[in-house]
């Protein structure tokens, strides 16, 4: 146990509180259990003799251990573990692990990710939708099949091919899902962005990939609100002149809208009328690193970055973290609110390689009531239900209550990812939700298109910590001289060794500057993500915000998190964005709140947000300025752009606002008096 009692500058001074623990019926039955029982058999049988497999796997922390102390071997078994479907896999597990990056990941396979995903073809459901309006749809493995085999043969027949980029801006329903895996199919590149990401962001992002095909959805519904799309697709279209191929999908199949003023405009129903009776694929044989899926940086101080994402990498990294660090089954259901503008939907989507049912949901978490999410779990028998920190922030502060209102006997566990997940929320969710339930903050990013540090359903819930490395990342925490620092003390995290999932590139970059620069020019050779962290005595993590918005007033580096945590329980505050100011040869902290409606922030109220900073926090942490605000800006993907707000107050241009989704509200920061 960590000890009690040390200064901010150490360990945290509350002692760790568990709040849940798997019943031992459920470590037993866990994929984790499986895992290591197939490690231990294989060890004895000898299928293996030439990876070393430990006699003793059983202690907590000596799976990870052995995971990054024999990569090769990790990396390989799990390979087998998963049952990757490949047409070779090759003897060679990684070439060039000395080079960071640079190093190469099972060069001889070959394999194609869809057919992995697809590799089921029964009547089990592999996707049920929702959206605001109560519709419901499903597909099963078998329709999902047939489908993508439709649209590969469109795709081929517009000339399609291997590299080329397939682009979408569609919302999240099951036709995203299968354009995606009929690009990959064949061996383009897919990317996509949600439909709330207005025409410049979407031409910032997909414009730089130039891409042969773009799958758009005519419209959508968020908040009660039809929102009509078809303007700004025939706007893209016309800004992107490599598109051949615009494929439109109507929000409302019976009552298309038209799409006679975009150019190379086809309706979904006509692109593939011609190949409605084709029920086979032929799967491109594609190498490990091959490019798959291309995201995207937020872009708030640039053209957003583009990071290409390997098949390979891509599938067994997601496979490791569903099967064994989420213990997702057959017989399950797995849910994550997201949009396809986030990197949790390329997450939730492989899913599918583990033949469970994925739940989608398209619109406002919030409409058309508080609790129609927990109304889809309840109903569909939801038992992993993926989400933000920012939503249950926000639930709590409306009076969600599901374990007053539903019943939820399959779900077993909570993800929550996007922002640090308050220690007060860890409370919320076994006050309100379940007691009896995993909850794992997860976090990594859209950089390495899975996660650094995530859930353990074998081991204890302790209170505002994550609960584990995700195993093979060598995942360490720095000090600003390169030094990994005691457990307990905050500082950068890093990760010291290649892992699969590495992006293999940034998209027109060819001698690889930008991609070195922006994770390996601060400690050579060792991938330092921008997170400050602790790691505990116990293995857990404790996230303490992004470094790059640490704040250092006096000298004293302290992380944003420990200020959210605090403003974001009174119960006048909305939400909250804290930045440094610099001032009179030094840098303050300011505090920006937006309050509930009618509300107007006073003396009462700042000297209150203070005393309980200072109680709970340090000094150092209590901001000399608090001001209100009626909106804080956000990055398309939903992220507070604390960026964005610096700059602005310092009076410095923001280079891409059309990178953030609500750019008029950074008028709400300039020209302050109290900034004087």
């Amino acid at each position: 146990m960590s000890e009690p009692g040390v200064s901010e500058q150490g360990r945290s001074s509350e002692e760790p509180k568990v709040l849940w623990r798997p019943s031992p019926e459920r470590v037993a039955t866990a994929n984790l259990t499986r895992f290591r029982a197939w490690l231990r058999d294989e060890r004895e049988s000898g299928r293996h003799s030439g990876h070393h497999i430990p006699e003793s796997l059983d202690v907590s922390g000596e799976l990870y251990r052995w995971s990054v102390e024999h990569p090769f071997d990790f990396w390989w078994l799990l390979w087998d573990f998963c049952d990757v479907v490949a047409y070779e896999k090759g003897d060679v597990t990684v070439e060039h692990f000395d080079r960071m990056p640079g190093a190469k990941w099972f060069p001889q396979a070959r394999l194609n990710f869809a057919k992995n995903l697809l590799r089921y073809r029964d009547d089990h459901l592999a996707i049920i939708s929702w959206d605001e309006r109560g519709r419901r749809g499903t597909l099963t493995y078998a329709e999902l099949f047939v489908q993508v085999a439709q649209v590969a043969a469109a795709l081929n027949e517009a000339g399609v091919v291997r590299g080329d980029r397939v682009a979408a801006y569609m919302a999240n329903v099951p036709e995203t899902i299968v354009a995606m895996l009929a690009a990959a199919s064949l061996g383009a590149v897919w990317s996509s962005c949600s439909p709330d990401f207005g025409v410049q962001a979407a031409h910032d992002r997909l414009g730089q990939i130039e891409p042969r095909v773009l799958f758009a959805s005519d419209g959508y519904l968020y908040n009660g609100k039809p929102i009509d799309c078809t303007e700004r697709i025939a706007d893209l279209a016309q800004r992107i002149p490599s598109l051949e191929k615009v494929v439109v999908v109507p929000f409302d199949a019976a009552s298309p809208r038209s799409v006679a003023h975009t150019r190379n405009a086809v309706l979904w129903s006509n692109f593939i009328g011609a190949h409605e009776s084709v029920t086979e694929i032929q799967f491109a044989r594609l190498t490990f690193d091959h490019p798959l899926y291309i995201l995207y940086s937020s872009g708030t101080t640039g053209l957003p970055k583009c990071m290409v994402h390997g098949a390979g990498g891509t599938l067994l990294q997601h496979m490791k973290e569903l099967v064994l660090h989420t213990d997702v089954r057959r017989a399950d259901r797995l849910f994550y609110f997201t949009t396809c503008g986030w990197m949790m939907w390329n997450w939730l989507v492989s899913g599918l390689a583990t033949g469970a049912t994925l739940v989608l949901y398209d619109g406002s978490p919030f409409a058309p009531n508080d609790v129609v999410l927990w109304d889809m779990a309840e109903q569909e028998g939801v038992s992993i239900f993926g989400t933000s920190a920012k939503y249950l922030a926000l639930a709590e502060k409306r009076g969600v209550r599901p374990r007053e209102t539903q019943k939820l006997p399959e779900l077993r566990a909570i993800l929550s990812t996007g922002s640090t997940l308050l220690p007060e929320s860890y409370d919320y969710v076994y006050r309100a939700i379940k007691t009896d339930v995993c909850v794992s903050s997860i976090s990594g990013g859209t950089d390495i298109v899975s996660c650094f540090a995530l859930g353990n359903p074998t081991q204890p819930v302790v209170r505002g910590e994550l609960q584990t490395r995700g195993l093979g990342m060598s995942v360490e925490v720095f000090d600003s001289q390169g030094q990994s620092v005691a457990r307990g003390e905050k500082g950068e995290l890093v990760c010291t060794m290649p892992f699969p999932s590495m992006p293999v590139g940034f998209w027109n970059d060819p001698d690889g500057a930008r991609y070195r620069a922006a994770y390996f020019e601060h400690y050579p050779g060792v991938w330092r993500h921008g997170d400050w962290v602790e790691l505990t005595d116990r293995g857990t993590m404790i996230f303490h915000g992004r470094s790059d918005a640490t704040l250092n007033p006096g000298g004293v580096r302290i992380g944003t998190a420990e200020i959210y945590r605090r403003v974001e329980q009174i119960e006048e505050v909305l939400e909250s964005v804290v930045v440094a100011q610099r001032h009179e040869g030094d840098v303050r902290v300011v505090l920006f709140v937006r309050l509930r409606d009618g509300l107007t922030l006073d003396d009462d109220l700042r000297d209150r947000i203070r005393r309980d900073i200072r109680k709970h926090a340090s000094p150092h942490h209590v901001p000399r300025v608090i001001a209100q605000v009626n909106d804080i800006p956000r990055t398309v993907s939903g992220k507070i752009s604390e960026i964005a707000v610096t700059r602005v107050i310092h009076g410095e241009p923001v280079d891409n606002r059309d990178a953030l989704a609500n750019p008029e509200a950074l008028g709400e920061f300039e020209g302050r008096p109290e900034l004087v």
